[in-house]
């Protein structure tokens, strides 16, 4: 049964709510500062596992209708609320998302470190059984690196086409480790551990052949956001997976809604990512530019990547 004291602690977070929904009501969202955005969509997850926890009570039908109402006003103002446009999207990269990162980043490095357990793996096996290569590898690519000559040379003769099809191949790669959160996390988890395994692979047979800075000279540009891109989709991948497994005071419905809409802006994060890799992966990497070139493009890349995420939409960035 719903207690009145539980009612009075919960009254301020509620008033607040309402208060920050009725700025915006009359004065849009932009009135908010990125602060009070932030708490906005926090009072407005609060009050949905409070209505959550109301409903389960039949005598609370007065306080149920209450908070319905609340929550459906603040609804429409945090979905709905802003226009679509250009100040939008840049508002949402600049301001918004490096602070969704932030909050959803012990997802993004339980994706890493499944990656980061199936290259190790990879790299075990390959060293300790080379029929595990071959068969990993297959035999044309094998030969090809016993050869000493890299893959990716046929990049270069069909640029335009290239970089369409990597686009498209991460993008799809970057969704299926999204979505197979939905399958308990195992979609997700297979995902990126077989990832990690072939380039556990990949990476040690380049290796053993004399031919690492062939290849790591080949992925330091693109791979600079390639590679953390694909954990980030991972990442949404497992919350999806801990609003189904885990709900805590929510039912599992508005569990996934709420999981699901965090994970969607986190994933939402990653095209911008995905077109740059992909034109990097198409036109500089295969490219004849000295492997120094390449290095330092990756290391810029890497480093304002981690600057904009670590960084971006705090108040002392915005000050």
């Amino acid at each position: 049964m719903i207690s009145n004291r539980w009612i009075e602690q919960r009254k301020g977070s509620w008033g607040r709510l309402d208060t920050l929904t009725r700025q915006v009501e009359s004065s849009g969202i932009r009135v908010l500062s990125g602060t009070e955005l932030r708490e906005l969509g926090l009072l407005y997850r609060q009050a949905a596992a409070d209505l959550s926890a109301v409903r389960s009570d039949r005598a609370s039908g007065t306080l149920e209708e209450y908070l319905n109402g609340l929550l459906s006003r603040a609804h429409n103002r945090i979905y709905s609320g802003r226009k679509a446009g250009l100040g939008s999207v840049y508002r949402f990269f600049s301001r918004e998302y490096p602070p969704v990162f932030r909050q959803l980043f012990p997802y993004v490095a339980a994706s890493f470190l499944i990656f980061l357990a199936g290259a190790v793996l990879g790299t075990l096996l390959t060293l300790s059984r080379p029929d595990f290569m071959r068969l990993m590898l297959g035999p044309a690519m094998l030969e090809t690196i016993e050869r000493h000559e890299m893959w990716t040379h046929s990049i270069v003769s069909m640029k335009p086409q290239a970089s369409s099809a990597i686009l498209t191949n991460n993008i799809s790669v970057s969704f299926a480790a999204f979505a197979g959160g939905i399958l308990a996390g195992l979609g997700t988890i297979f995902l990126m551990f077989q990832n990690g395994l072939q380039m556990g692979v990949i990476s040690t047979a380049c290796s053993r052949a004399h031919m690492a800075l062939d290849l790591f000279s080949f992925v330091a540009a693109h791979g600079a956001l390639e590679l953390p891109s694909i954990f980030i989709a991972g990442g949404a991948g497992l919350r999806l997976t801990t609003a189904l497994l885990f709900p805590g005071m929510l039912s599992r419905r508005d569990s996934l809604a709420q999981g699901g809409r965090e994970a969607i802006r986190l994933l939402a994060g990653v095209i911008p990512l995905l077109v740059v890799a992909g034109m990097l992966e198409a036109f500089l990497s295969p490219s004849g530019a000295p492997a120094g070139v390449k290095f330092a493009v990756g290391a810029a890349l890497l480093s304002g990547l981690a600057f904009w995420l670590a960084e971006g939409g705090s108040e002392k960035s915005a000050g």
